[in-house]
Formats: structure tokens, C-alpha cells, sequence
């Protein structure tokens, strides 16, 4: 005799609720449903609506349960009833499950209408139950209609859709509607964690808030990477089983993607990116949890008391708390926009990894820019944003040491090579750096070893008075970032005498000198250029403003070339075109903070 097949059952539906008790995520529906039954107070049209796999069947059956169960209606039915089984296994005679998809037909809805005349075998209902409804036609929905207005009294019907607005409005009238919420991640997750510890798997918390994660509400999804999990790694899964199989990107990876974007690092969120790409991450997956994350950290700025997950590692959020508490409100708002509308472009297009790219230079670039909100915030004492975006790359030149006296200074390259957001060819070809997740190390201070903007000013005062001369050919700069002695400053692109007497030996040499007094380090120099930049002033030949003068009386006893002279040289009078500011303007504390805050000069 040959021994019984026994086939495999999946998670999802070895783990199928069978009671109220067992539904998770949808505390709303089954209270409702529950005093419902209690109460007798039952409708003979119901709809569940919500996404895939949020228990919209599973309800449904443990609703028909409860409505057919011996001495029903009740809502503490015993699941192993031989009734109650049938439900379960879909072979009941008095409750008829229907796929709105394949049977759409108005034929379909005849049959229908004509089989609910026939009472019920052994419970009290009849109950028809329609998956996907949305898929009947508009024919079918009339054929229904009379039936579902006025049923025979021992006929229920349930509805199911995640697409309630293709349902018709007279159908809608005449159910009560329930809406099936995504499933909380952190619900899913200990749930797994059961269902592993129950099969004996062993499932980390991270590789289950990742399953999760992916899963976007769905538990039914979840149980099924569940499943597909066991199957590729055995009974032993962690979090980075999870990011290879599924794609995903780890959590401490995208907290450090949200670091790099606050702190306006853009080549390490670059790199970061490229990191990612040839790991085979999905990158709008990536975005998706960005963005997730970067609200999670506005709700917590502007309400904490409405923050109910923590998504975010606890050994960066504090970190990044710090970041997003220092951000102005208007700019976290414009950042979030940049990043959804990057979101819209990656959802149409093949070439998701530029569409990312670009919106993560939008968002830096937004975060980076001075407008009269920052203006205001400075002159009322905050700092203004020091690292503004670079969209035209120099490429790095060394800083040497020493220079033999007379040797001809290096030739600059061509000021105006554009690389698109990708550095030159030499940091391309570099072997690429494993993802570090490790959280920041931030000391008590707040205070970090990398160079500023007013250290880089610093530097440039200190420079010009070693060499006046050579320094006075240096214009207008904006500092962008210093990373491992590697300075990066943007000027404009027009702005040809500043680049060359930076990138000059001489002048290279003394601002290496002043930072290693200041127990700072510039390896490297790198020019980029920036249309923000304020150009270089250029010398206007005006006309001296006109003198008029009195006439001269004459007096005895002196000449008339000494009374002519007397006349000109010191006038009793006089008007310069164009009105001057008065004394009193630039006496003006905001004026003066102003100058002091932004190093600028007023000019007639």
C-alpha cells in the first residue's frame, strides 16, 4: 500500500485566523462586527474594503462562522464545530464564496439570484460572499440590485473589493461599509516571530520588521516571504537575508542616507547611492523608506505627542533628531516635496537610479539655499546653511609641501568641465567602500573636526595678510565641504582671476601653512563652480560727481589769482549727483548686523 500525500500548506494559510480573537490590525471592524451579533442588530449587506492581504476573507469567514455556528448567532464559536469547518475549508453548502472576477457575468448573477430562494441546509443564514466585487459588470450590478434591496429574510450577503469607487453608488447605498486598515509594521512583525518560533525557525526582530517593511501592510504578503525565506536560508534568518532576497535596504542604511541628505553631503549620499545600486537594491524601494523616514522625523518635530512607531534605529535617532530639530520647518516641507515628486518620476520611468540621483541633488540644493526666510532667521541670530550644492567639478589638485624657488606655477585646467554629478576619472576608478552603518559618533560638545565656512574665511583673512598681493586677485567664494583634507570651494563661473590665484602655488602654500596653525589639515584643493556665486565686481570709469560752487566775491587787497585759487580749493558748497547714504543709515543696528553677518560692503 502506498502511504497518504500530505501536500505542504503555506504560512498563509496554515496561519489563517479562525476566530475574532485571532484577526490582528483590524480592532475597529471586529468590535463593530461583535456588538453587532451580540445585539441582534444585523444588515443583510456587508462590504469590506482594503488592501490585499489585510484579512478581508478571513473576516468574512469567521463572520459566516459566527452567524452559522450551533446556537449561533454568537460571537464565542468553537472552530473545530464540524460547521465551522466547512466554512473554513469552503465547503459548506449554506455559504457560497464567489470570485466577482471569473463569474462577472449578468448569466452568473441570475443563477445567483435564483439560489438564494432555497433556504439554508444546517445554519440560520445563507450567506453569499463576492470577492473582488468591482469585477461585475455594470449588467450584473442592475441584476443584483432588486435582490440586495429586499432579500429573503434568511439570505446575508458580504461583499469584498480593494477598488470600492468601481463599485456603482446604488450598490454602495445599500451595505454597510467596512475599511480593512494596513496592518501596523510592528503587528506583522511579532507575529512572524511567532509563526518562526512555532516551526522553529529561528527570526531576528530586524529581519522581521524588515519582512515588514516589504510587506507594506500586508500580512499575507508577509507570511508568503516568510515562507519563501525558510525555503532559500533554513531554519536561521537574519535581517541581511532579508535585503539580499527581497532588495530591500537595511534600516541603519537608510537613517545614514538621511544623515548624509540633512547634513547636505552630497557625494558621500552619492556614493551611498552607487553603493546600493550595484548591491542590487531596489532604488524606489530605497526612496520609499527614505522618505518614510524623514517623515517619521518631521512628526516627531512638530508633534511629538502624535508619534506612535519608531521605525528609526535608536542608535541614530537622536542623532538625527539633532539634524532635523536644527533644519528650519519650511525647508524639511520643501525637501519632502523634492523627494515625492523624484518618487512620481521613478514610478513611470526604467532609468529609476538618475531620477533618484536627481532628486536627492534638488533636495540638497533646496536645503542649501539662502532665501528671505534665512535672511530673517540670521539677523535675528541663526546660522545660515553653509554647504551649498557644487554642479560643476574641478578636478582635484594636490597641495604640495614645498616649491622650489622659481618654478613656473601649474597650468589650470579648463574651468568649465562638466561632470553631471560624477567625480573625475581617478575617484571613479577606485575600488568602492563597504557600506558603514555604524551610528555617529558625536562628541558632548556638538562640535566637529571638519572645516567650516567661517574657518575657511578665516584662512582667506589670514592669507591675505601674508600675501596681499597675490591674494587681492581672489574674489568672492562660498565654501562647500571638507572631507579627509579635501576642501571643496565654489566660486562663479565667470570668476577667472580667483581660480587661478587659488589653484596658484604660492597661494596654495600659505593657506596649507595658516590651517596647519589652526590644527587643520588641506590635502587637496577642488574649485567647483556655482551660478549662486556672486560674480566678480568690475571696475566702472564714472564721471566725478560735478562741485558747484558759489560765486566769489572779490575783496581788496588781494590778487585775482589768489582770490581764484582761495575759491577753488575750498568751496562753501557743494552737490554730488546721486543722493549718499546718510550717517545715521549706516549707523543702523540691523544694517550693521547685516554687514557683519553676511561680510558684505554697500557700495554707491
Amino acid at each position: 500500500m502506498y502511504a497518504a500525500h500530505v501536500s505542504y500548506q503555506v504560512f498563509a494559510r496554515k496561519y489563517r485566523p479562525r476566530t475574532f480573537q485571532d484577526v490582528l490590525g483590524q480592532d475597529h471592524v471586529v468590535r463593530t462586527l461583535c456588538n453587532a451579533i451580540e445585539q441582534k442588530r444585523l444588515a443583510h449587506a456587508y462590504l469590506f474594503v482594503g488592501p490585499r492581504g489585510t484579512g478581508k476573507t478571513s473576516t468574512a469567514r469567521i463572520f459566516a462562522k459566527a452567524l452559522n455556528c450551533s446556537g449561533g448567532p454568537r460571537v464565542d464559536f468553537d472552530p473545530e464545530e464540524d460547521v465551522c469547518r466547512e466554512i473554513a475549508e469552503g465547503r459548506s453548502l449554506d455559504v457560497l464564496e464567489i470570485d466577482g472576477a471569473s463569474n462577472r457575468g449578468i448569466d452568473n448573477i441570475r443563477d445567483l439570484r435564483d439560489n438564494v430562494q432555497f433556504t439554508p441546509t444546517r445554519g440560520q443564514y445563507r450567506i453569499i460572499y463576492i470577492d473582488e466585487v468591482h469585477m461585475l459588470t455594470k449588467e450584473s450590478f442592475n441584476a443584483l440590485l432588486k435582490t440586495l434591496e429586499e432579500p429573503p429574510a434568511h439570505v446575508m450577503f458580504i461583499f469584498a473589493t480593494t477598488e470600492p469607487h468601481k463599485i456603482l453608488p446604488t450598490i454602495l447605498s445599500r451595505c454597510q461599509r467596512f475599511d480593512l486598515r494596513p496592518i501596523p509594521a510592528d503587528i506583522i512583525a511579532r507575529h512572524l516571530v511567532n509563526i518562526a518560533a512555532k516551526e522553529g525557525v529561528e527570526l531576528s526582530e530586524d529581519a522581521a520588521f524588515a519582512i515588514a517593511t516589504v510587506a507594506d501592510g500586508g500580512m499575507r504578503d508577509a507570511q508568503s516571504m516568510l515562507d519563501q525565506l525558510v525555503a532559500f536560508c533554513g531554519n536561521k534568518i537574519g535581517e541581511q537575508n532579508v535585503n539580499d532576497i527581497f532588495g530591500v535596504t537595511g534600516r541603519e542604511t537608510v537613517a545614514r542616507a538621511i544623515s548624509y541628505l540633512l547634513d547636505r553631503q552630497l557625494p558621500s549620499l552619492l556614493h551611498l547611492v552607487h553603493e546600493l545600486a550595484e548591491a542590487g537594491r531596489d532604488m524606489g524601494q530605497f526612496l520609499a523608506e527614505m522618505i518614510g523616514g524623514v517623515r517619521e522625523l518631521l512628526i516627531a518635530k512638530v508633534a511629538p505627542e502624535e508619534e506612535k512607531n519608531n521605525t528609526m534605529p535608536s542608535a541614530w535617532r537622536k542623532p538625527l533628531m539633532e539634524h532635523i530639530n536644527r533644519t528650519p520647518l519650511d525647508k524639511v516641507m520643501s525637501l519632502m516635496e523634492a523627494l515625492s515628486a523624484a518618487q512620481e518620476q521613478m514610478r513611470w520611468s526604467t532609468n529609476k537610479r538618475m531620477y533618484l540621483e536627481i532628486g536627492l541633488i534638488q533636495a540638497v540644493h533646496l536645503l542649501s539655499q539662502v532665501n528671505i526666510s534665512d535672511v530673517i532667521r540670521a539677523l535675528n541670530g541663526a546660522p545660515l546653511p553653509e554647504t551649498p550644492i557644487a554642479t560643476t567639478v574641478l578636478p582635484s589638485i594636490p597641495l604640495p609641501s614645498a616649491e622650489p624657488a622659481g618654478q613656473p606655477e601649474e597650468q589650470v585646467p579648463n574651468p568649465q568641465m562638466e561632470t553631471a554629478g560624477v567625480a573625475d576619472e581617478a575617484s571613479v576608478s577606485e575600488p568602492l567602500e563597504p557600506i558603514n552603518d555604524e551610528p555617529p559618533d558625536f562628541d558632548e560638545s556638538g562640535k566637529s573636526d571638519a572645516m567650516t565656512a567661517r574657518d575657511w574665511e578665516e584662512l582667506l583673512a589670514a592669507a591675505r595678510k601674508v600675501i596681499p598681493l597675490r591674494m587681492g586677485m581672489v574674489g568672492n567664494t562660498l565654501f562647500v565641504a571638507e572631507e579627509d583634507g579635501l576642501v571643496t570651494v565654489g566660486i562663479h563661473p565667470a570668476d577667472t582671476d580667483t581660480r587661478d590665484s587659488l589653484l596658484s602655488a604660492s597661494v596654495r602654500e600659505v593657506l596649507q601653512g595658516e590651517a596647519e596653525k589652526r590644527g587643520r589639515k588641506i590635502n587637496q584643493l577642488q574649485i567647483v563652480t556655482d551660478d549662486t556665486v556672486p560674480p566678480p565686481v568690475e571696475e566702472e570709469k564714472s564721471a566725478p560727481p560735478t562741485v558747484a560752487t558759489k560765486p566769489v566775491k572779490k575783496e581788496k587787497g588781494k590778487s585775482e589769482a589768489t582770490k581764484k585759487g582761495a575759491a577753488a580749493s575750498v568751496p562753501e558748497e557743494k552737490e554730488v549727483s546721486g543722493a549718499l547714504p546718510t550717517e545715521d543709515f549706516y549707523k543702523d543696528p540691523l544694517i550693521e548686523k547685516a554687514i557683519s553677518e553676511f561680510q558684505a560692503r554697500i557700495v554707491d
